[in-house]
Parts: structure tokens; C-alpha cells; sequence
């Protein structure tokens, strides 16, 4: 099994530093959700509602934004640049060491 570290930062500014699995294709809200972090995912992966937005802090290369993300975080609320669905990012090891920060909620 190979793991990498993420640090979230909740919506109250606490960082967490969490554990994640890159052999068992889970996206990050999928890993908010297994730590219990604030995160609805009300759509469950689908990019369809926005409950996972997050704002991505550090550098990492992403993948490319699907347009079904793109057309989401268009209707979305506390939009930034940074912005990314977090059902939309896989957790591959490219990511070790991603810093992100949840979106507030709407």
C-alpha cells in the first residue's frame, strides 16, 4: 500500500495532516469524508454540486478541469482561481505533500 500526505485546511483554519491511499482510487473528497472533515459531497463524486469545492494552495499539477467541473464552479459560490472540485482530483502519488483548504460553505 502506498500512501501520501495531504494537509486540509478546515473551515475554521485548523490544519490537518491525513493520510491517503493511492491504491484504491479515491479523489480527495472522498478522503475528506473518511476523516470526517466538513464535507458534504451531496452529489457523491459526480461534479454536480459543488459541496467539495476546495481551494488549492500548493503547487501540485493537477489533472487537467473536466468541462462538467468547469461548467460547476461556474455556478458556484466563494469561486476563486484556485478553485477545484475535490471529487475531481484522484489521489495519485504525483500528489504527496497537496495543500488545500475547503471552500466556505454556501
Amino acid at each position: 500500500m502506498s500512501d501520501i500526505t495531504i494537509k486540509i485546511k478546515d473551515r475554521e483554519g485548523v490544519v490537518h495532516e491525513v493520510l491517503a491511499p493511492t491504491d484504491m482510487a479515491m479523489n480527495l473528497m472522498e478522503v475528506c469524508k473518511a476523516y470526517e472533515l466538513p464535507v458534504e459531497g451531496t452529489c457523491g463524486g459526480m461534479a454536480m454540486c459543488a459541496s467539495c469545492q476546495c481551494y488549492v494552495l500548493s503547487e501540485h499539477q493537477l489533472p487537467e478541469m473536466g468541462q462538467d467541473e468547469d461548467m460547476m464552479l461556474a455556478e458556484a459560490f466563494y469561486v476563486e482561481d484556485n478553485s477545484r472540485l475535490g471529487c475531481q482530483i484522484p489521489i495519485t502519488p504525483e500528489l504527496d505533500g497537496l495543500e488545500v483548504e475547503l471552500a466556505p460553505e454556501t
